[in-house]
């Protein structure tokens, strides 16, 4: 492990000797991209430093210990700065894990309302608005792609993006059925209902990262309607890109601007066929790949939403919080950090085996 990070730090000090270069700091081009390949390895530098600095004052301690006057005090130390390597190992061993390529990403979240009707579309919104409420609580800019909301304020289906660095790595344990129970608004008799939304979670993808061939898609336009099937508004400004080899839809109309729905719909398309490659190939390695957190289908239910109890349950890493209320108003630390723990403890086990 040391032998890696050693090499590590070597690249780190080469590329802080070339940023420092004339030719270098004066091509902002080139100094940014050393820059962020700086950036990506510090983390990993830092703890290595402070393990050295520890390791020493761990020496230096046992060299007093011999002494009688200082030999508490030396005690002392020795203690406090085997804890502190301790923790240091501990932290380098997380941060050496392969990393998700996607994390820093911004991301496109797709959600659907699944058994339950008019319940589980107002469920739908009510995700929708948890998890915009946690975007902002990151000052992250939330934009809907595609909407299709239903007569009473519920919604059948919804396509957004999350703008912000880091947002795919904190939303990507998302994907898969949320099951919600309560009683309905409309519920005379306070029968508790139990209803299902489908959440989708991609990465968002340029078409650099996933090429497309042009004569495989079919692209139309038509208007934007609201619910009810009201014209937002009398131009055919909305898109529709259909990949042909796959069957794959994608709607954006949430814009006025044909130009800026034909983007959005594009990005989104290249993000949904780059998960489908991608499943396809954790498929072929899900023995050995499987996480604990769950595989992200989208079939697999992974959460449960129990109102009248005041409960949430994330099924997969068995964790009950009593802050429904919360969460649903996008306090969402919590939960989302026990999943990345999860996943990293799953990573580490399997690197030990």
């Amino acid at each position: 492990m040391f032998d890696k990070i050693r090499a590590i730090e070597e690249k780190y000090v080469s590329l802080e000797t070339r940023m420092q270069q004339p030719e270098v700091y004066t091509d902002l081009a080139l100094y940014a991209k050393l820059a962020r390949e700086q950036k990506e390895i510090a983390p990993v530098v830092e703890a290595y430093r402070r393990y050295l600095k520890h390791t020493a004052e761990i020496e230096d301690a046992l060299g007093l210990l011999s002494d009688p006057d200082l030999r508490e005090l030396a005690q002392e130390e020795l203690d406090r700065a085997k804890e502190a390597a301790a923790r240091d190992q501990e932290e380098i061993k997380l941060l050496l894990l392969p990393r998700d390529p996607n994390d820093s990403k911004n991301v496109i979240i797709e959600i659907r309302g699944g058994a339950g009707g008019d319940e589980a579309a107002l469920f739908a919104s009510d995700l929708y608005r948890m998890y915009s409420m946690y975007a902002e609580s990151r000052r992250w800019k939330v934009e809907i792609a595609n909407l299709n909301e239903t007569e009473i304020g519920g919604i059948k289906e919804i396509s957004f993006i999350i703008e912000g660095d880091g947002a795919y790595s904190r939303f990507k344990f998302e994907s898969g059925v949320h099951r919600v129970q309560r009683v309905p608004e409309t519920e005379a008799s306070g029968r508790i209902h139990t209803s299902t939304v489908t959440v989708a979670v991609l990465p968002e993808m340029e078409e650099v990262d996933f090429e497309i061939n042009p004569a495989d898609l079919q692209i139309d336009t038509f208007r934007s309607s609201g619910a009810g099937g009201q014209h937002v508004n009398k131009t055919e400004s909305a898109i529709r890109i259909t990949h042909l080899p796959t069957g794959t839809v994608v709607e954006c109309q949430d814009e006025r601007s044909q130009h800026k729905n034909r983007d959005r719909a594009m990005k989104i398309l290249v993000s949904r066929l780059y998960e489908e490659e991608q499943r396809k190939q954790n498929a072929a390695l899900a023995a050995e790949r499987k996480s604990q957190v769950g595989t992200g289908d989208r079939s697999e239910r992974i959460r449960t939403y129990n109102f009248p109890q005041g409960r949430v349950t994330d099924h997969r890493i068995g964790l009950t919080l009593y802050k429904i209320e919360q969460i649903m108003n996008g306090d969402l630390d919590e939960l989302i950090d026990a999943l990345v723990m999860a996943d990293q403890a799953e990573k580490l086990k399997a690197a030990g085996d």
